[in-house]
């Protein structure tokens, strides 16, 4: 039996490995620590894989240990990381120069949300989950997930550097069918 089950937790790695890691790199911002949180969350799945593999839902079972063990980093020590927008020299622009700096912006404004904040923005809006599915991966009702986006979509739309176009119509009201009011 336990074989059957390392096969199984060997075939879910192998299956979400890039997946789990994109996922934490959004949540961290950093590539090393996005390997590092998914590690941890995957040996913490390994041992108690029984449990994960009987859930519903392994992978979102996972991603919540990502969540948790990224808030769990945050918990143990404060450690102050200086990022910086561009780097000391610059070559000649070309677009995927530019598509570097753009993401570097984008992380940046993304490490400047609380984390909680943070994780409800890429569950919800680059994983594509719902706002049920967001709450359960994160443990909370879809009124905190509801708020939580709601304030960190300000603060992005707030930042000089992400350049978003803060008199847009919100998509509830256009979906609604209603337009501007103006």
């Amino acid at each position: 039996m336990q074989a059957e089950l390392e096969a199984q937790y060997e075939e879910f790695v192998r299956a979400r490995w890039s997946r789990l890691v994109r996922t934490a790199y959004l949540l961290t911002g950093d590539a090393h620590h996005a390997e590092d949180l998914t590690q941890t969350a995957l040996a913490k799945a390994y041992r108690s894989w029984r449990r994960v593999a009987r859930s519903d839902n392994p992978e979102a079972y996972v991603r919540r240990m990502l969540v948790t063990c990224n808030s769990d980093r945050f918990r143990k020590r404060r450690v102050a990381e200086a990022l910086t927008s561009a780097p000391p020299e610059r070559a000649r622009r070309d677009d995927a120069v530019g598509r570097v700096e753009e993401r570097g912006v984008l992380m940046a404004a993304l490490a400047g949300l609380p984390p909680r904040q943070r994780a409800v923005v890429v569950m919800r809006y680059w994983e594509d989950l719902s706002e049920g599915e967001v709450a359960e991966v994160l443990g909370c009702s879809v009124g905190t997930v509801k708020s939580q986006a709601s304030k960190a979509l300000a603060k992005l739309r707030a930042n000089p550097g992400l350049g978003l176009v803060t008199d847009a119509p919100e998509p509830s009201r256009t979906s609604a069918g209603q337009g501007d009011s103006r």
